[in-house]
């Protein structure tokens, strides 16, 4: 196990440093100067020398990059060229939303998924999983910022179940997961279309198995096969799906956040791409790519941890 986690370590930190050089490259790439944006077309060209000199954009591009990293490392994602204010300050604000949502988001499809997977699995070929599949497939091609359009029109403008957008803060926590809850489901719906299938597929090869025979033959019913045996061994490829739905949740709900009115991490870097604040991007991007690689590294570990023969390869 010890060797399977360092070479695991090594590449978390080589995908690290590939990640921030590539999220560097492009985002300086971007046309346009932000001290330019900032002031204007109308402004001299010493006026914007000098913001570029205040901001850093005169250095080298290396020294850019190394400037950005160490502070990244020690905790400091820099100052905001729009806001004027510490990016780790506008980041932190926006987590209480982005992360709350994904929890939300992967709670649901979680408890949408697992009875549908498995009684789709249960009652193969019959109606009920054939109408399950097309369900799914249905839900994983249609895009999510038109299903978000749709609930919105429904739920919150006809009936005015939900809030149509905006969040009111955690003051008030009814509130606050009464305006989560729209977007959630948004979310939610194509992940648990996902997950039901992967579910479907791992409890049918389990099921087909010769444990499986074996347990029939000593007496278990087909429900308690299915609930004792198949479903502990199925769950090993749906776990690592759980955490990379996470990493798509908490990264993925740019669209959604905009869509809703939310400020999360996703909205605040949506702001930061049409202000030109390239640090803020930049930082923000960074953040949840790490969280995304994190996440992976430790579905890996524990994947390694529930099935041995990953830790026998390592050695």
């Amino acid at each position: 196990m010890a060797v399977y986690t360092a070479r695991r370590l090594v590449s978390l930190i080589l995908s690290l440093f590939a990640a921030s050089l590539v999220i560097f490259a492009a985002i300086e790439v971007i046309p346009g100067d932000p001290a330019s944006f900032m002031l204007g077309i109308n402004a001299r060209p010493d006026t914007v020398a000098a913001l570029r000199a205040e901001m850093g954009l005169d250095q080298p591009l290396l020294i850019r990059y190394g400037a950005w990293m160490g502070g990244m490392l020690s905790g400091d994602f820099g100052i905001s060229y729009t806001y004027r204010t510490p990016v780790v300050d506008m980041v932190a604000g926006r987590m209480w939303v982005s992360i709350p949502l994904a929890i939300y988001a992967l709670a649901l499809s979680t408890l949408i998924a697992f009875p549908v997977g498995i009684l789709a699995a249960a009652r193969r070929g019959g109606w009920a999983d054939k109408s399950i599949m097309g369900a799914t497939q249905l839900g994983i091609a249609v895009p999510n910022f038109w299903f978000a359009v749709i609930m919105v029109q429904i739920f919150a403008i006809k009936y005015g179940w939900f809030r149509a957008g905006g969040f009111p803060g955690w003051d008030e926590p009814l509130q606050a997961i009464r305006a989560l809850t729209l977007p959630a489901i948004v979310l939610a719906l194509p992940q648990a279309a996902i997950l039901a299938r992967i579910m479907r597929s791992g409890l049918i090869d389990t099921i087909e198995a010769d444990f499986m025979r074996t347990a029939r033959a000593k007496g278990r019913t087909a429900g308690g096969a299915l609930f004792h045996h198949a479903l502990r061994n199925a769950m090993i490829p749906v776990l690592t799906i759980l955490g990379l739905q996470f990493s798509f949740l908490l990264a993925g709900a740019i669209i959604i956040e905009e869509v809703f009115f939310l400020p999360g991490l996703g909205r605040l870097i949506f702001q930061a791409i049409s202000q030109r604040d390239l640090i803020v991007v930049e930082s923000v991007v960074m953040l949840l790519v790490f969280a995304v690689i994190l996440l992976t590294f430790l579905v890996d570990l524990a994947y390694a941890w529930v099935d041995p023969r990953l830790r026998r390869r390592a050695a």
